[in-house]
């Protein structure tokens, strides 16, 4: 896991990233960039990550720390009071008996099915991610950098992910056959009755997706529904029907 993140354009202008992601390179990215994802990625979907949640709740009550994890608005609040700095807010070190290498890593939200003859893996389309909210928290102040998927993200995890210099990226939905052609090795890390819920390691290679909200919290949906406001009036466009874009 030696390779670094590289910002060098190809000729699509898809920034070329490869993992592990680290805070820096994290940081450089912006809502709406292009990229190219190769390197290691694992996967896991809201049955692993909750094995996830529960392994580490276990290693607290081993160690009988009662410290909050995961509330991000009344941890950014507190922190803002003591002065306490992001890095340090993001430097809880997880369990040794945590399944993979967490800190500066991508999740990939998705359930592959299985591989056919002569193939890596079956489909591999993104799951919503939504489902992952009320986790990942937990994994993004573990130091995990990088999430894959699609749809939203809650307020909570936009906080966290600003605090300590995590990215969301988005794959496209519908293309699973497509995106599995980028991924050039799989293995089963663990939870494997989870059948397509395991979590898996991946090999991919040029892996496409796109920031879709960045470090810093620009978010691609609310710039993508201004840009059509903007646009739709200097155009002088009608308006388009209550609810039929969503809420900024």
């Amino acid at each position: 896991m030696a390779e670094t993140m590289g910002s060098d354009k190809k000729t699509c202008d898809a920034i070329r990233v490869t993992t592990p992601l680290t805070r820096e390179a994290a940081l450089a990215l912006r809502a709406g960039d292009a990229v190219l994802i190769s390197g290691t990625i694992y996967t896991a979907r809201d049955a692993a990550h909750a094995r996830l949640v529960e392994l580490l709740d276990a290693d607290k009550a081993d160690r009988g720390d009662n410290a909050d994890h995961g509330d991000s608005a009344n941890r950014a609040d507190r922190d803002a009071r003591t002065g306490r700095a992001a890095d340090a807010v993001c430097a809880t070190e997880p369990t040794a008996r945590f399944p993979f290498p967490i800190r500066d890593a991508i999740l990939y939200y998705v359930g592959p099915t299985p591989a056919k003859p002569g193939q890596v893996i079956g489909s591999a389309g993104p799951t919503t991610s939504y489902r992952m909210d009320a986790y990942a928290p937990r994994l993004i102040e573990l130091g995990l950098r990088g999430m894959i998927g699609k749809g939203r993200r809650s307020a909570q995890v936009v906080e966290c992910m600003k605090r300590c210099g995590a990215v969301y990226f988005g794959a496209v939905g519908g293309a699973a056959a497509l995106l599995s052609k980028h991924i050039t090795a799989s293995r089963v890390v663990c939870y494997e009755d989870l059948g397509a819920e395991a979590i898996h390691e991946l090999r991919v290679e040029d892996f496409p997706a796109t920031v879709v909200i960045d470090a810093l919290g620009g978010d691609l949906y609310d710039i993508g529904v201004q840009n059509y406001l903007d646009f739709a009036a200097a155009h002088a466009l009608a308006a388009p029907p209550p609810g039929a874009l969503p809420a900024l």
